[in-house]
């Protein structure tokens, strides 16, 4: 893949798209040898056209092939018996379009391919920023580095995008896999990560070819120091039509990529431009020690549009502290009023030493990062003034413990100038207000992350029946029971003998219809609530007799403090991942969630029950008991060891609700809906 990534001998296979190749390995400044090849095309004295691999006076290291998607098999074979060290598929019309003869074309590529490594097919090729070479059929914007953030992308046009950035984004390379046939996005992860020029990685995913592959690939990047940020597209796809429970709909179709960004410390991007912003502070230092933040500048208004554009964010302006504030008062006067968001008014715009003693003070504060927000003027205006205050930022940074930023309100309102200055002096140049905030929350999530150590262990099923069942819900419950979940004192019995059943259990009590094919009783008026006689019993039992023959009497939990829905779903490429959120009638009201890969320890299960609205209830509400939130996490853990112990067939678990009772008291699956793979036994 080296010989590939930095070749000394290329071979451009084609016509028109390979011209635009070749002229990308000009415009890089490409040293090493560049053959051409082409069937019909004559040579000249200035450019010599070979026409086969065959004819070349050696194996290249690298090839570009833009030719009709049949003759591309043929080709790479060919580069193999040669001994290339690998190509570029630009043509298009293979796996991608889903058809018996995209699937043929493919099937010939791996196999004439042999070991070969390759880009593509359907993709646009790489640039190397960091040896100058360039195997890419289009303009090619930017320069030679000697670090750089690594980009990697699915599609060719979103590489593009990020090429043709005006955000001083410090690119080394970009690589871009199309269908991934052979070279996935973690693979060159695995390869870069070892490259000490790689300060990090930004990705454009449509998907993961091998989640388990993509998870040790990035741990590893961790490791290495080396941060990744991401967009993936497919937050509003269609959820599996295999979905039936509360927990599958509430997982969501991309409910397991984002939870394996959160644990595995990747920022997940909502758009380019933030995706770029985030990249620019990785590359300044990594990630940020957390999400305290301070932001200044000489505008009230810009600091209050920063309040408001950070209030759906994880930022927290933390006062500044006594000692910081006293010093700013003596430099600023009572004139200027000390706050965070900090508006230090234009007192001392131009007494340069008193800016720099500002500066140095905010930045020994001990925040995370410190923002300073100023937009500059356009040429031909004179913008030399706003660039001696952003010089006076960047005198004071050096021995600093807080990691600096400058960001404008306006994408366009920092000039490229400016922004050499600030990453010259160590400083992340961030354009566009709401970017650089949500890339500030982004790169604290992931310093928060790898502080705490923690790693994803995927619990993905083998290949297995497409057919599901449901236990009954008795069936279900004495299932999760066996491992430790605590269900309510039950009886199953015929309609005649449900008053003689509740009696046995003891009032108050709940009756439920029985019948295996019932999944969601409530939904058909299955389910008698505050049965308190036996009068009463007969009544709802002879009510539940028109859906089955026999009922499930269950003792009532009339203390609940709240209702917590614990479930398992399965997601195709990540595996089992457990699902938490408001339970009972809220659920759908409030859909209150969270997600949470393996392994599933006691500390990440609380963690994640914090990060639910509901937690407010756990906690104890306006004078209520607080709820017995470790009889819960208990619970929750018995029932991912079920999930476990049930990994080859388990397609769906759903408790809702688990109701937690005051603290002392437990926490009772009162409700159970498991769903088994393959024939029911």
């Amino acid at each position: 893949m080296r010989r590939l990534l930095a070749p000394r001998s290329v071979a451009l296979i084609g016509g028109a798209w390979a011209d635009a190749a070749f002229a990308a390995s000009s415009a890089i400044g490409y040293s090493g040898e560049v053959w051409r090849i082409h069937p019909r095309r004559a040579s000249s004295a200035s450019e010599r056209y070979y026409r086969s691999i065959d004819e070349l006076p050696a194996a290249p290291d690298a090839a570009f092939i833009a030719v009709p998607n049949h003759e591309v098999p043929a080709i790479a074979g060919a580069l193999r018996r040669r001994g290339a060290g690998g190509f570029v598929c630009f043509a298009a019309g293979f796996s991608e379009l889903a058809t018996p003869e995209g699937d043929r074309l493919t099937r010939e590529l791996v196999r004439n391919a042999g070991d070969l490594p390759y880009f593509g097919p359907n993709c646009y090729g790489f640039v190397n920023f960091f040896d100058g070479a360039a195997l890419w059929p289009d303009q090619l914007v930017g320069r030679r580095r000697e670090h750089g953030i690594a980009l990697i992308c699915q599609s060719g046009t979103i590489a593009l995008n990020l090429l043709f950035n005006d955000r001083s984004l410090p690119i080394g390379c970009v690589l871009t896999v199309g269908n991934q046939t052979r070279l996935a996005a973690e693979d060159l992860i695995e390869l870069l990560t070892a490259d000490e020029r790689v300060t990090g990685f930004g990705l454009y995913l449509e998907g993961v070819r091998d989640a388990r592959r993509f998870t040790a690939v990035a741990a590893a990047a961790r490791e290495a120091g080396k941060p990744i940020a991401l967009v993936k597209a497919g937050r509003t796809a269609a959820a599996s039509a295999t979905v039936r429970t509360h927990t599958g709909a509430l997982a969501g179709a991309d409910g397991a990529f984002d939870a394996f960004c959160n644990q595995a410390g990747i920022a997940r991007c909502e758009s380019l431009a933030t995706l770029c912003e985030t990249l620019k502070i990785f590359h300044s230092g990594g990630p940020l020690p957390g999400r305290r933040v301070l932001t200044l500048g000489a505008s009230g208004g810009d600091m209050a549009m920063t309040a408001d554009a950070a209030r759906n964010l994880s930022l927290e302006f933390a006062p500044l502290p006594p000692a910081s504030r006293t010093r700013l008062r003596e430099i600023l006067t009572d004139k200027v009023h000390i706050a965070n968001p900090f508006d230090f008014h234009t007192h001392i715009w131009f007494d340069y030493p008193k800016q720099r003693q500002m500066f140095e003070v905010v930045l020994r504060s001990g925040y995370d990062a410190v923002g300073f927000m100023l937009d500059c003027p356009p040429p031909p205006a004179d913008a030399s003034a706003y660039v001696r205050v952003v010089e006076e930022f960047a005198a004071a940074l050096p021995g600093a413990p807080s990691r600096a930023v400058l960001i404008s309100s306006l994408p366009e309102s920092m000039a490229a100038s400016t922004r050499e200055l600030c990453q010259a002096a160590g400083i992340a140049p961030l354009q566009g207000q709401r970017e650089a905030l949500e890339a500030l929350d982004l790169a604290g999530a992931v310093g928060e992350r790898w502080a705490t150590n923690t790693r994803v262990e995927l619990r993905i099923p083998p290949p297995r029946a497409d057919s599901a069942y449901a236990l009954s819900e008795p069936e279900g419950k004495a299932a999760l029971a066996a491992f430790g979940v605590p269900v309510p004192r039950s009886r199953l019995a015929p309609v005649a003998a449900a008053a003689a059943a509740a009696a046995e259990i003891g009032f108050p009590v709940v009756l439920k219809a029985a019948a295996a094919a019932l999944e969601h009783k409530s939904e058909v008026g299955g389910v008698v609530l505050n049965v308190r006689t036996a009068p009463e019993a007969e009544a709802a039992a002879r009510h539940l007799a028109k859906l089955s023959d026999v009922v499930l009497v269950e003792e009532m939990i009339p203390d609940g403090v709240a209702e917590i829905l614990v479930g398992i779903t399965v997601d195709a490429q990540f595996g089992q991942m457990l699902v938490l959120g408001a339970g009972g009638v809220l659920t759908e009201v409030l859909r209150d969630s969270v997600n949470l890969l393996p392994p599933f320890t006691e500390a990440s299960v609380s963690a994640a029950l914090a990060r639910l609205k509901v937690a407010r209830l756990l906690d104890g509400f306006r004078g209520r008991p607080a709820g017995d939130v470790p009889a819960l996490v208990a619970a929750i853990l018995a029932c991912t060891r079920y999930a476990a112990d049930h990994l080859e067939r388990l397609a769906e678990l759903d408790l809702n609700p688990v109701i937690v009772r005051p603290l002392g008291r437990g926490a009772v699956a009162v409700d159970a809906l498991i769903r088994l793979t393959g024939a029911k036994t």
